[in-house]
């Protein structure tokens, strides 16, 4: 039994736990006094998903990707459940709600289409052409346009770096691989088209948050206020006055950075980026030390959803990217999203102790 694990990464699980720890101390900070059950619920989410995690890291990963096509097929019928039976907040159809519980399938299926490109593309290993290329293409369009239509155009777009690194580690032609991106590149003005009113706004005030400041400007202006208010060392926990005073919206969700911005300050806000740091590092280090193309494809797979997830959350409480509602992993306020990441850094363990 001790032999079985000898590889498993310890690094990487006291990192996440350290993350998830730091995470639990600011959703407190955000949420304690409105309501409790936000924390309760997002421990009651930590204990299902470490039975997931026991689970997967006792199962050899290759068993895991090759139901990969049944996870795809699995993920586009939640999507599909969602647009008929979904619950509408903010202006999106994006959750199904499970009693106690609100489960977004858009977050699963982030995990379950990646699974399925990686299963298609190790079956195509010994073909690298433009019709592989194509397959896998629309094997990612299809989920992406489900989810576009909710709307949720933070994890829609997130399939898209996913998909890149996918087929670079694949071993695509560096010439078909920016052909791909300069094409798309070409056509993405025609993207503002397919947007939503308020996804319009966003990207107007990602230009400018003065045009709109109390209405789509407020969040990410009220957000710089609070972590550039935090100074070097922050005023404290449970002591910043845009999140106390309720200046701060979303702040346990999409914008906890800003409370940990308020209230660690700038050492605090290092020292989260190092951790995640460390644990994307961790990733691609599992992928390096494998010799298996299958599970090198999945530890940088599960390496690109979480690290570009963190960039971009991070970015958009600072105002460097448009606001797109991804939240902080680990961190923010969400049992989906928090048993999804679960149970990628599972699938992570699992290759470091199976390949």
């Amino acid at each position: 039994m001790i032999k079985k694990y000898k590889e498993f990464d310890w690094v990487l699980l006291g990192t996440s736990a350290a993350i998830f720890i730091i995470g639990l101390l600011f959703l407190f900070s955000a949420t304690y006094s409105k309501n409790i059950d936000f924390i309760i619920r997002q421990v009651a989410w930590f204990l299902i998903g470490a039975l997931f995690f026991i689970a997967i890291i006792n199962i050899n990963y290759r068993k895991i990707i090759s139901l990969g096509y049944i996870f795809y097929f699995l993920s586009l019928i939640l999507l599909l459940i969602v647009f008929f039976f979904g619950s509408k907040r903010l202006g999106a159809q994006r959750w199904l709600e499970l009693g106690y519980f609100n489960f977004q399938p858009s977050e699963f299926a982030k995990l379950f289409i990646t699974l399925a490109l990686i299963q298609y593309l190790t079956e195509q290993k010994s073909e690298k052409g433009i019709k592989n290329i194509t397959t896998a293409f629309f094997i990612m369009l299809v989920p992406f346009v489900l989810i576009l239509a909710q709307p949720d155009l933070g994890t829609a777009l997130m399939l898209v770096p996913v998909f890149f690194t996918l087929l670079y580690i694949w071993g695509i032609r560096l010439k078909h691989l920016f052909f791909i991106i300069g094409g798309g590149l070409a056509l993405s003005p025609l993207g503002w088209f397919l947007l939503k009113d308020y996804q319009k706004e966003r990207l107007m005030v990602f230009m400018n948050p003065n045009i709109d400041p109390l209405g789509a400007g407020y969040t990410v202006i009220q957000s710089r206020i609070a972590i550039g208010s935090g100074g070097v060392f922050g005023k404290g926990w449970l002591s910043g006055t845009q999140n106390q005073l309720n200046f701060l919206t979303e702040r346990h969700t999409d914008f906890i950075f800003s409370v940990v911005g308020e209230e660690w300050g700038f050492i605090g806000g290092i020292i989260l980026i190092g951790l995640y740091y460390v644990l994307v590092r961790r990733a691609f280090e599992i992928a390096r030390k494998t010799d298996d193309p299958c599970g090198v494809l999945a530890a940088c797979g599960m390496a690109t959803i979480i690290g570009i997830q963190v960039i971009v959350n991070i970015s958009m409480t600072m105002g460097f990217m448009p606001v797109v509602g991804l939240p902080l992993l680990l961190v923010s306020y969400g049992g989906s999203s928090l048993l999804v990441t679960i149970i990628a850094l599972g699938l992570l363990e699992s290759i470091a102790i199976h390949r």
